[in-house]
């Protein structure tokens, strides 16, 4: 599940007469107030889209972790991700709810001449599909903790995160584990992001710069988010980039992510 190769997929990645959508299976950006188990429930009733360990498709996987983390340490997802990460680094503004309302950003949603205003049920283009978006979750302390999708933060927290990553994770991670996450499990042919990207555990691991086109080192790791952030960490030039936006999903993977790093590499 940590490599995406589980068989199952998410709702913005499918057509939309899929089950996904036919069983209303949350990508846990939507439907506030909607329980984990109510959310598995459904999952569970949808075929799996190729035979484990076969294909790649990025996945609800990252949620049935979520549940099974919470199952083994015998706590909430929430608790046991203050124990083991956030409060080991320090992270107190960083969750699966939002403590100050004053301080969330707007989001906002890519259109055209300018960016609109998100808004709950409203569906954003992506690909070939849309992803499904309710802001108001963030603010319902009763919608489940996704695993892939639900937790808030600041630039800041998530760059004190990743720079623990790239110096080999002192207080919540052994180097090794740290190395082992950052290897390639899928290969390059996937193409998780770009041609010349695989998949570590958790996000993508470049394998050939060049056929990636991109000035980052072999051996960078990637990935963002739908609400309008991108991150990467290129340990060769001992280098950790975070950039939030609110729009989605430029801010992610639109021309915007690609500028801030052909800045950054001087391009």
């Amino acid at each position: 599940m940590l490599t995406h190769t589980s068989g199952q997929s998410y709702g913005f990645e499918e057509p939309a007469e899929s089950d996904y959508h036919r069983l209303n299976i949350s990508d846990g950006l939507d439907q506030p107030g909607l329980s984990l188990d109510e959310n598995l429930h459904r999952l569970s009733q949808a075929p799996l889209a190729f035979a484990p360990g076969t294909r790649w498709r990025y996945s609800l996987g990252i949620d049935v972790l979520g549940a099974v983390i919470a199952k083994a340490a015998g706590e909430s997802l929430p608790q046991a991700v203050r124990d083991r990460v956030t409060g080991p680094l320090g992270l107190s503004d960083t969750g699966f709810a939002v403590t100050d309302p004053a301080r969330l950003v707007t989001p906002y949603a890519d259109g055209k001449p300018v960016p609109v205003r998100m808004t709950d049920t409203m569906a954003v283009p992506f690909g070939e599909g849309f992803i499904r978006f309710a802001p108001s979750r963030a603010l319902d302390t009763t919608s489940y903790p996704s695993g892939g999708a639900g937790m808030v933060g600041t630039a800041g927290d998530l760059l004190h995160f990743l720079e623990t990553i790239r110096t080999q994770g002192a207080l919540i991670l052994k180097a090794e584990t740290v190395r082992a996450m950052m290897t390639d499990r899928v290969g390059a042919e996937v193409k998780t992001q770009e041609p010349g990207w695989g998949f570590g555990y958790g996000w993508a691991v470049l394998n050939d710069p060049a056929q990636a086109a991109t000035p980052q080192s072999k051996g960078t790791i990637q990935w963002g988010g739908v609400y309008g952030h991108s991150w990467f960490v290129d340990p060769v030039r001992k280098l950790t980039v975070v950039a939030f936006t609110n729009t989605a999903v430029e801010g992610m993977s639109g021309e915007f992510s690609k500028d801030v790093r052909n800045a950054i590499y001087g391009k």
